[in-house]
């Protein structure tokens, strides 16, 4: 694989320029309109007279959680343990909701301090006294396994959270989350609780914002990713091949994929998760079209189906769509995902995705782009430009020219592709200034 220096991806962004707090309105933050190599800005507000007339866009709905646990030991040490993903039980929603106990990958500060034993930290939930107890079971490079158990049976671990926790804002904000940021920090649409991070192109939505684009008549649906703290973890490899890819856990909804498969064509993504998720189902079609080669689908009795109820393990590698070559289509790879969820009497896919997508990667399903502006030499920013191609540059240095602010809590960005779709639908999305 040719190299990808990350060098090459790089801009000047100083401190000043990072947006510490939100704005006081946030549907009031400025709005940089790229496409066919033209830019113009405005507020986001106006959106609505930026994005055509029956698209549809999709948002991930996700949840940032409390994921921030302070414990203090007797001799006054401070030890911070970040939730990462839950692994007994592995499904977010099993583990979020659990009232005996739950084990989770996780990040531990001021580990010299946690030699071994357990720690405790007490606190109050619906006027409920509980002790949380956190144990340390083992350890995987800079992660460790921790399992979580409290003495009071009638709470969840998602309200133990809730009371206990803190919401992790970015570490570039570099001050601590207030209260206002619980939020701030939301969409909201947000509702499926999971991340530890948000998706920030979506916080710049407000309710009248969403209603007025209905109204001009574009469609909306939700896909759900949950971030990841790999999503700020910096590409410290000269070649960003080099780079390991966070892995993340996806879910969509039938009817999304279905209304996707009507709108080939004129697909708007809300942040770069929402992208990643789009872009994955592509790939997650052709691994189902392989292991379903042989099978007749039109012959097919459900009641007979050998894989009824059956959730296969999907998950999109980090450069599969650089080492797979098909002339599978789009609607087809959607169509092998709708086949797969009726014959196991789905109605959400559930799947995992590394996807990375880099300059000369070949975007099969998202045609315009709402996303924030990304911190130089970061893998968010080498999906910009391979949605852009080179003119990233010149876009961001608008950006800086033009006082714009920048990364979670800064300003916006509606990005239209420059390639035209690769099959199929109405045509890439397009504007005219």
């Amino acid at each position: 694989m040719k190299k990808l220096l990350i060098e090459d991806y790089n801009y000047p962004l100083t401190d000043d320029r990072i947006a510490k707090y939100p704005l006081a309105e946030r549907d009031h933050s400025k709005l940089l309109i790229y496409c066919d190599g033209e830019i113009m800005e405005d507020r986001f507000y106006n959106i609505g007279k930026v994005i055509p007339e029956d698209t549809l866009l999709i948002y991930n709905n996700t949840r940032v959680i409390q994921a921030r646990l302070v414990f203090r030991k007797f001799s006054g040490a401070r030890i911070e343990v970040f939730c990462l993903e839950p692994l007994d039980p592995h499904d977010y929603e099993r583990s979020l909701g659990s009232r005996k106990g739950c084990t989770w990958k996780c990040m531990v500060g001021n580990l010299k301090k946690w030699k071994e034993g357990p720690l405790t930290l007490s606190g109050e939930c619906k006027g409920i006294a509980f002790t949380l107890t956190a144990e340390r079971l083992e350890t995987t490079g800079n992660t460790h396994s921790i399992r979580f158990s409290w003495d009071n049976g009638k709470l969840s671990f998602a309200e133990i959270l809730d009371s206990l926790g803190e919401l992790p804002i970015p570490p570039y904000l570099n001050r601590a989350t207030e209260e206002s940021d619980k939020t701030t920090y939301q969409t909201v649409y947000s509702k499926i609780k999971g991340s530890v991070a948000a998706p920030t192109a979506g916080l710049h939505f407000t309710d009248k914002v969403l209603d007025g684009l209905r109204k001009r008549g574009v469609r909306m649906e939700e896909v759900t990713l949950h971030v990841g703290a790999g999503t700020f973890q910096p590409v410290k490899t000269e070649d960003a091949n080099e780079h390991e890819m966070h892995t993340e856990v996806i879910a969509v909804p039938k009817k999304t994929i279905k209304a996707i498969l009507d709108n080939l064509g004129g697909i708007v993504a809300v942040g770069t998760t929402s992208m990643r998720t789009l872009e994955s189902l592509y790939y997650i079609g052709l691994q189902l079209k392989d292991t379903f080669a042989h099978f007749p689908y039109e012959e097919c009795k459900f009641e007979d189906y050998p894989w009824k109820g059956h959730r296969f393990d999907l998950k999109v590698k980090q450069f599969e769509p650089y080492t797979t070559y098909s002339n599978c289509s789009t609607e087809d790879a959607l169509r092998e995902i709708l086949y797969y969820l009726k014959l196991t009497e789905q109605e959400t896919l559930h799947a995992e995705t590394q996807i990375m997508i880099k300059p000369g990667y070949r975007f099969r399903v998202v045609d315009a782009l709402i996303t924030n502006f990304h911190q130089p030499k970061s893998t968010l920013l080498l999906l910009v430009s391979a949605f852009v191609g080179d003119d990233w540059r010149k876009i961001y240095d608008y950006a800086l020219a033009h006082d714009f602010r920048f990364l979670s809590y800064g300003d916006s960005s509606y990005l239209v592709r420059n390639n035209p779709p690769p099959s199929g639908g109405r045509g890439a999305l397009n504007l005219k200034f």
